[in-house]
């Protein structure tokens, strides 16, 4: 039957063109909000807002903030607009205005704006994820598990692995193949990873298709229907994401890793079992509510005095803690054997203070050695800018906010981008910015910059808490493939370096393949 027309199909018609004009009177309407708030922005185009590249695959997140980072500055802008879609963005290019942002004026932007449903989406509910309150609390159990001592007490975990991965390495060597270099240290990582977080051999190494290592890169790889939910998670208010009960885990993942903790907990609280890893400091929060220097998961009782952590809560610590040294950490060596394969002489130095710190240490891989590894770190915090593993940080407006030096008003809900890799590109911070240079992060170039301007961990209260872990665990991966291999690219590998674009963690498209050569 027809509503307005003679013609039903008429009808159809003139619904489909109302509301195509009314989405594109709306888009328009959004489109005016810098505007109005008189921030600089680049032009919008409907439906992409000014994230078209962005969204058909064009550039990657780091390389579409990078152009809006490079654009702005170049025309002397401090900040600018952007827009998902319909929903504003706020980027900062002004290092000082980032510095209020993450630190000085904290209280208004402490959450990271991601989305969370600890009942829906169990895994959500980490530290990364968690708000005001819920999250400070976490974050003053956690840091007591990544002091210095908890560091020395889970290196010589790290350490045994490494062995496995030179017998890896070896017979690529012996067999003159070439190697996808990320594929093995994620490898590496999911056994590192495994065993502290959650107490168990992954045998990825040995093993390619092993458990750990098939959800981890389940886990990590983004598929269409992945980028469509995280740009849900941008556009759409969460309370409707909560309504329609959004989940971003992949179901499966999720049972696998509810399923493996589970089982490690039962089976240590049962036995009293001891281990020096992750794992043994998130069960003390569970059942003492504090991190002890002992065997101990409760008290002398026996009897929990203080929960801190639900069973759910516990999994999603040891999830996030896997999926950031997973991910993160064989991204940073991955570049950084790139790097060192292009730059022979920098690999050649590298390897000098490698074999001349143990041998202060009887050739040994100890946690004493590898921190005098000064020049390594040079090199991997360089890598780091070069190629920051996540290239843009996130924040949400979470209070009403006045941007410093503007009469600028930030309203509540709204999200900031920091353009990390933007910054880390800016030759007025990093002359000649294409050029790997170790040497930018000699005491005397790092007091030159301004703060703020190297951002691969974060900065302020909301740092990575893992940070010195991951750090640790990229000096191992790294030392042990220069002290025992000469390092040169495959052909295999694309030249020059792209970033895969549909990846949020950079990554280098088609892979990077190395050929190794052992050393005598």
């Amino acid at each position: 039957m027809a509503i307005v027309t003679a013609c039903l199909c008429y009808d159809i018609i003139a619904i489909i063109v109302t509301l195509v004009i009314g989405g594109i009177a709306y888009m328009k309407w959004k489109f005016t909000y810098w505007e109005k708030m008189g921030v600089p922005t680049l032009t919008p185009t409907i439906p992409f807002g000014t994230a078209k590249d962005l969204m058909l695959g064009r550039l990657s997140f780091g390389e579409q903030f990078r152009e809006v980072y490079r654009i702005m500055k170049e025309k002397g802008h401090q900040h600018a607009g952007f827009y998902i879609g319909p929903s504003p963005g706020y980027v900062p290019i002004d290092p000082e205005i980032i510095k209020h942002i993450m630190q000085t004026d904290f209280q208004h932007f402490n959450s990271h704006g991601g989305f969370l449903d600890e009942e829906t989406d169990p895994l959500s509910g980490h530290l990364f994820n968690l708000e005001d309150v819920k999250w400070r609390n976490l974050r003053v159990k956690l840091t007591p598990t990544f002091t210095s001592g908890k560091m020395k007490m889970m290196f010589q975990t790290i350490a045994i692995i490494s062995d496995n991965l030179k017998k890896l390495i070896d017979d690529s060597a012996d067999n003159d193949l070439g190697i996808d270099i990320r594929d093995i240290l994620s490898r590496f990582g999911t056994d590192v990873i495994g065993s502290v977080a959650f107490g168990l051999e992954c045998d990825s190494l040995k093993d390619p298709d092993a458990p750990f290592r098939t959800f981890g890169k389940k886990a990590s790889e983004m598929d269409f229907w992945d980028t469509i939910k995280i740009f849900m998670q941008v556009i759409l208010p969460h309370w409707f994401l909560h309504a329609i009960k959004h989940k971003f885990t992949k179901r499966d993942v999720e049972e696998f890793f509810m399923k493996v903790v589970r089982n490690t907990v039962e089976y240590r609280e049962k036995n009293n079992y001891y281990r020096k890893d992750f794992m043994h400091l998130l069960l003390q929060l569970k059942n003492r509510g504090t991190v002890a220097d002992d065997e101990q998961i409760k008290d002398e009782t026996g009897e929990s005095k203080e929960v801190a952590l639900t069973m759910n809560q516990l999994a999603a610590q040891a999830y996030v803690f896997f999926m950031a040294g997973y991910e993160t950490s064989s991204t940073t060596v991955t570049f950084a054997l790139y790097e060192l394969a292009v730059n022979s002489d920098i690999q050649s130095k590298l390897r000098e203070e490698v074999n001349s710190v143990l041998a202060r240490h009887d050739n040994k891989m100890t946690y004493e050695a590898v921190m005098e590894m000064t020049f390594m770190e040079k090199v991997l915090f360089e890598t780091l800018r070069k190629y920051p593993p996540l290239p843009i940080l996130t924040r949400l407006c979470t209070k009403d906010y006045i941007i410093p030096g503007t009469d600028v008003q930030l309203n509540k809900g709204v999200g900031v981008m920091i353009p990390v890799l933007g910054l880390h590109s800016d030759p007025e911070y990093y002359p000649n910015p294409d050029i790997f240079d170790p040497e930018r992060f000699s005491e005397e170039n790092k007091q030159s910059r301004p703060s703020f301007t190297w951002l691969p961990f974060g900065d302020g209260p909301r740092i990575c808490i893992g940070m010195r872990f991951g750090i640790l665990q990229s000096k191992v991966a790294l030392a042990t493939f220069v002290k025992n291999y000469d390092i040169k690219l495959n052909k295999r590998t694309l030249s020059p370096l792209q970033f895969d674009k549909r990846a949020f963690v950079s990554r280098a498209a088609g892979g990077v393949w190395l050929d190794v050569t052992k050393l005598t």
